[in-house]
């Protein structure tokens, strides 16, 4: 049987046809394996011949494992469509997953409670068609059933070029993270950036402080909950402080963070935002202002516009909240079997529809709101972003996590309630001081109506707060 061949224009540096492959580099360390470029790309094709005439796709169990990395590898490499799947999903999501994408083949520990059936080639047509996408992510499932996003080499390794261009990034950093392996942040910015443009990467197993702090590099990935729990332990933000680049993605850093972790590292961290469907499309830049509570301005290919509630455009006044939509050459081939999804989200003019409120200054400068499903509170006549009232009460020295949501009112129509994580004991008193603390900070109809305590914040894989669940409670 033939050997495999990578796909050069994709994961470049374990190409050894390459002119400048170096095969004895370092490429990965996870756990207490290390990979060099040519290790890694020999693992992969041994199990990529396994695949061979894999019609797929394969269901690969993501743990935090150098088998996960081999076998997303060794997929990609073969021109299989690769579904990274979440170890901690539950056995529905998983049942979901495989019949929804028509995976063939798991690799990877099995669940606990056993696997579904998987689909025989033999015996049905796939969903994907005649379509070969390389990977299918599946989206968090916060409004409705995961659907799959499909995403080609092509567009990886544009978001991935476009990334690096921004970021200065080049095969003389070494990118450290302890992300999860099935989403956009870990394993195609973590992992798959790091393989294509040829600088080693080192994934801690988990994201602790002490851990990034122990591992020497010059990119570290995380999301805020990671950051926030790194400002906290100064010994460890400090051993970061040689760090080129501290990124943080995902959601929102709150600006007590930012600020926090300016004063511990020497200088504040980038951060950036995207979704599974569009990548990476906006980044503050290594050299160019970093701005607490802003995300950027646009990547090279990418377009941003945001649209008002009546469905006009809005203008690049810094003030203005509306709807952030994008056109990027980045953009995924749509949702698996669900065309009515993909034609939402699309424009009639070809723009993505993000969902996410956001507003935009004259220099480009985009400031993530929150989500217009969940972040958009209308109370009294007024529209409310809950991002805002979030910041002002992290800011606060007794808050060290806090979520706003709106909740159904017979006067108000909908009124804010603040879930707080306090620092100091929580009861009547703090509560009321911290509606005090919002009400002389931002406009008096922005306030909490109602301050609830919680020991912490429900939040997924990717540190993000599910706000739908505390609007159940």
């Amino acid at each position: 049987m033939p050997a495999i061949t990578p796909t050069p224009s994709f994961l470049a540096s374990l190409d050894p046809s390459a002119p400048d492959a170096d095969d004895s580099a370092r490429a990965l360390t996870i756990g207490d394996r290390t990979f060099t470029r040519g290790g890694l790309f020999e693992a992969a094709e041994r199990l990529g011949r396994t695949l061979d005439g894999e019609e797929g796709p394969v269901a690969v169990n993501a743990l935090p494992t150098a088998e996960t990395v081999v076998a997303i590898v060794a997929c990609l490499l073969s021109g299989v469509p690769v579904v990274p799947v979440p170890p901690d999903s539950g056995p529905a999501e998983i049942a979901h997953f495989l019949r929804d994408s028509g995976a063939t083949r798991w690799l990877g520990p099995e669940p606990a409670g056993g696997l579904p059936p998987l689909r025989n080639p033999g015996s049905s047509a796939s969903p994907l068609g005649t379509h070969r996408p390389a990977v299918i992510f599946y989206t968090s499932g916060t409004t409705g059933t995961p659907k799959g996003v499909l995403h080609s080499h092509a567009t990886l390794a544009h978001g991935l070029d476009a990334l690096a261009e921004a970021w200065e990034w080049t095969p003389d950093d070494s990118v450290v993270h302890g992300l999860p392996l099935f989403h956009l942040h870990g394993l195609v910015l973590g992992v798959l950036g790091a393989l294509r443009v040829g600088s080693p990467v080192t994934h801690t197993g988990k994201a602790k402080p002490a851990l990034y702090a122990s591992t020497p590099g010059t990119m570290y990935f995380g999301v805020p909950t990671v950051w926030s729990r790194i400002a906290q332990d100064e010994e460890a933000a400090r051993a970061l402080s040689p760090a080129r680049l501290v990124v943080s993605g995902s959601a929102p850093l709150p600006v007590p963070v930012f600020d926090r972790l300016k004063h511990l590292l020497g200088a504040p961290p980038i951060e950036r935002y995207g979704m599974s469907e569009t990548l990476i499309t906006l980044s503050t830049r290594p050299r160019g202002e970093r701005r607490p509570g802003w995300v950027g301005t646009a990547l090279p290919g990418v377009e941003t516009r945001l649209r008002a509630e009546d469905g006009g455009l809005l203008p690049a006044d810094g003030d203005s909240v509306g709807v952030l939509e994008v056109r990027t050459p980045t953009l995924f081939d749509g949702y698996l079997g669900r065309p009515d999804a993909t034609a939402d989200a699309a424009t009639p003019d070809g723009w993505f529809t993000t969902g996410d409120l956001a507003v935009r200054d004259a220099g480009g400068f985009h400031r993530i709101v929150g989500r217009s499903s969940t972040d958009l509170v209308k109370s009294g006549g007024y529209r409310i972003g809950t991002g805002e009232v979030e910041g002002v009460l992290l800011d606060h020295p007794a808050v060290s996590e806090a979520a706003v949501v709106g909740v159904a009112d017979d006067d108000l129509g909908q009124r804010l309630v603040a879930y707080v994580v306090a620092t100091d004991p929580p009861g009547p008193e703090l509560a009321r001081t911290l509606v005090a603390h919002a009400a002389a900070t931002l406009s008096w109809h922005k306030r909490p109506r109602e301050i609830r305590f919680l020991d912490s914040l429900p939040r997924n894989a990717m540190g993000k707060v599910q706000k739908r669940r505390l609007a159940q409670t």
